[in-house]
């Protein structure tokens, strides 16, 4: 599509590009990048994206998904100093040290310079694709089972799978979850690496340690799941009542709208949950 090799995209680019695509059907189109329109900054706990049997059948589920780590992986790295600053509020805030965000970023740029702000941010983008595949695999399989022989699922049934697969997926990478905000709030020279980060965990605290939050961190799932998905049923079929009587695709411009308020709704509702998560996470660098 970027013919002109800038590494941006203009209007005629856009333009030419679709006037001589093979597909003809504008849904189509919007179909394919409706799975390329999230912006990734680690806290993945939203219903996985559905893909048709044709998506599966012919192997384009496998390559959305490889895009969509390789799109995280960008955006993670992107949003690094951002997710680090929460974290290091999420820790040291309190009624006697009240940080805001210039505060913040002036501590951690003073205590280990400007590429300090990126500290935590390997772990966070290497945990995509086990992530991702473990929650997919896990959410076909739960769909299926919940199915039986309906055609598809109804909205409760889509939140039930999509918890559980997240939940899923959580066990299994939530030590990945500990080192990452182990690695996001170390000192400059307490760790030499991921490894030997890991090793210290083991060692002086213990296996126990790589799942300390998580009973927290499972339990905002279903916050964060059941609101997202609700909120954004709802908005959506409230404007198709309202303004599309003949059509039962509101556009990608309100599918946006109502996917950006619903997240927003999930991650406030399940927001303290997550504080808790990152304190007991931390819990170990806190007191020493």
């Amino acid at each position: 599509m970027d013919r002109d090799g800038t590494m941006t995209i203009d209007w005629q680019e856009w333009r030419d590009h679709f006037l001589l695509h093979s597909l003809e059907n504008v849904e189509d189109v919007l179909y394919f990048w409706k799975h390329s329109t999230v912006l990734d900054i680690g806290e993945c706990l939203t219903v996985p994206d559905e893909f048709s049997e044709q998506e599966k059948l012919t192997g384009m589920w496998w390559k959305q998904l490889v895009a969509g780590a390789v799109a995280g992986a960008v955006s993670r790295t992107g949003t690094a100093p951002l997710d680090r600053l929460k974290v290091f509020m999420q820790v040291h805030a309190s009624k006697t040290n009240r940080l805001n965000i210039l505060g913040g970023l002036r501590s951690m740029i003073r205590e280990g310079g400007v590429r300090s702000l990126w500290r935590g941010n390997g772990i966070n983008v290497l945990k995509i694709a086990p992530e991702s595949a473990i929650k997919f695999m896990a959410y076909e399989q739960i769909k299926r089972a919940i199915r039986g022989q309906q055609e598809t699922l109804h909205v409760q049934e889509r939140f039930v799978a999509g918890s559980l697969a997240g939940a899923t997926a959580q066990t299994i990478i939530y030590p990945m979850e500990v080192l990452k905000t182990r690695l996001t709030l170390r000192r400059t020279g307490q760790y030499k690496g991921l490894l030997d980060c890991a090793w210290q965990i083991l060692e002086q605290e213990g296996p126990r340690a790589f799942y300390r939050g998580y009973l927290p961190n499972v339990l905002g799932i279903i916050p964060y799941a059941g609101i997202d998905l609700a909120v954004y049923e709802t908005l959506k079929n409230q404007w198709l009542q309202q303004y599309s009587h003949d059509s039962a695709d509101p556009g990608i411009l309100v599918l946006l709208a109502c996917g950006t308020i619903s997240s927003t709704c999930g991650q406030i509702a399940s927001y303290p949950l997550a504080l808790v998560r990152t304190r007991m996470q931390a819990q170990d660098w806190g007191e020493r």
